[in-house]
């Protein structure tokens, strides 16, 4: 199943965006993206942002499977490794494994079409980096992040890199946008700007930080900041 080349929303530096992986989602803030639980959410609430003039991403975590999720026990048992540092419903993914994470991300991916998401967050694509049961690769991850880029892409949404830093050189071809947590946190904000260069939007959110603090460094680069709680409820705080 291909998708004509370009027809999937192309998102632009600036944009201001609302990031709310709590429910229900407040559908009234006045930002024209919103980033959303992809399962939590119902088609309804996508064509109420869409009815509101707002695009919609779905969160939808890729590299490793979480417990409470309804399509969970369709992971075997050998792809299943380490549980995720800090959250102890999820483990990481053999991501070397697309013979059966390929279907899998790909009924995600149809759930997100059919519901109307305009775009994909494919979160937890550094597994290579963390002490997942695996032995992973860099290379290992940069062929998954382009299987999944594919996967979102031929079904007619964008798909955003949520973090992997080291990695934005080879994968920037290949998605729309980012999604960056606490890159100036951790000082680490220079490899973004190769996004906003290409004409894409690095949307970033720090949870600790001073909101002045961090907006005065990402402002003049061109990046959509906004301060969150790490729960990511309704409450949002942005520059401007």
């Amino acid at each position: 199943m291909s998708h004509p080349e370009g027809t999937w929303w192309k998102p632009t530096p600036g944009l201001q965006w609302q990031y709310q992986l709590s429910s229900p989602v407040k559908l009234d803030v006045d930002v024209p993206v919103y980033d959303i639980d992809a399962f939590e959410n119902s088609a309804e609430v996508v064509a109420a942002l869409h009815a509101a003039g707002r695009r919609v991403i779905a969160y939808v975590d890729v590299g490793a499977a979480e417990r409470y999720r309804p399509d969970y026990d369709a992971f075997p048992a050998e792809v299943l490794g380490r549980r995720v540092g800090g959250w102890p419903d999820e483990r990481w993914l053999d991501i070397r494994r697309l013979d059966v994470l390929g279907p899998i991300m790909a009924r995600r991916f149809d759930m997100c079409r059919e519901k109307g998401f305009d775009a994909v967050e494919a979160d937890m694509v550094e597994g290579y980096d963390h002490r997942t049961g695996f032995p992973l690769t860099a290379q290992d991850q940069l062929v998954y992040n382009r299987f999944i880029a594919d996967l979102v892409h031929e079904r007619g949404m964008a798909v955003g890199l949520k973090n992997d830093l080291p990695q934005i050189p080879e994968l920037l071809p290949h998605f729309d946008f980012a999604v960056n947590e606490r890159c100036v946190e951790y000082e680490e904000w220079a490899p973004l700007q190769a996004f906003i260069a290409a004409g894409k939007p690095v949307f970033h959110v720090e949870y600790d930080l001073p909101l002045r603090r961090f907006a005065r460094i990402t402002a003049p680069l061109g990046f959509s900041s906004i301060r969150k709680r790490v729960d990511l409820d309704a409450r949002r705080w942005a520059h401007g």
